[in-house]
């Protein structure tokens, strides 16, 4: 029996929606970028002020073509297993969708396969925590279909800590101050204006 066109189209449709719902998952993922995150080593790195430089490229003992479909490479700030402990917004998960553990990006590119490098600036509502980088390799529909990490799977070496900005800002100290001051002045100059036109009135 000849199966309807009409139909084959819909439950292609519906497949391909399925698969895209259903999302990709990093267990599934080859890693096939080599990444590297330096910095000052043996150092709190602080938000705002400290900067990390990333390089990736292509890991050549994979056979050549195996990057052929990798459009765009995203390279995110996750955290370590230390600083996901008891916060569940920080939640690893194999689904992608789901996954929390990068969530700060740091910069997204085209891919090649080689000489890749962005230096960072550690942005200043980056959270205290413990963290590596992680690139992803996307395709031309923009799902990830490769990865590289600065550390190793179980995410425990090659870490680095930051150390979030806290307090009050130094230049907002020193506006409140120089707006305290002037604020004196002000009303150090009112009541001697005012005490003035007073003597003014009763030497009339």
């Amino acid at each position: 029996m000849e199966v309807p066109t009409g139909f084959m189209v819909v439950c292609l449709l519906l497949s391909c929606f399925v698969a895209t719902s259903y999302g990709v998952y990093f267990s599934s993922l080859n890693e096939t970028l080599i990444v590297t995150a330096t910095h000052t080593k043996n150092q709190v790195l602080k938000a705002g002020e400290e900067k990390i430089t990333v390089t990736w490229r292509f890991n050549k003992t994979y056979k050549a073509g195996t990057d052929s479909a990798y459009k765009t490479v995203k390279v995110k700030l996750c955290y370590a297993p230390i600083s996901q402990k008891d916060r569940s917004w920080r939640k690893t998960e194999d689904r992608l969708k789901k996954d929390k553990t990068c969530p700060h990006k740091i910069v997204a590119r085209p891919y090649t396969a080689s000489n890749n490098s962005f230096t960072w600036t550690i942005e200043r509502d980056i959270p205290t925590g413990v963290y590596f980088v992680r690139a992803y390799a996307l395709d031309a529909q923009e799902q990830e279909v490769a990865y590289g990490q600065s550390t190793d799977a179980k995410k425990s070496t090659n870490l680095f800590e930051v150390q979030a900005i806290t307090g009050r800002h130094a230049s907002l100290d020193i506006a409140s101050v120089c707006f305290s001051a002037f604020s004196i002045v002000s009303l150090a100059g009112f009541f001697y204006m005012e005490k003035r036109k007073g003597k003014a009135a009763q030497q009339k």
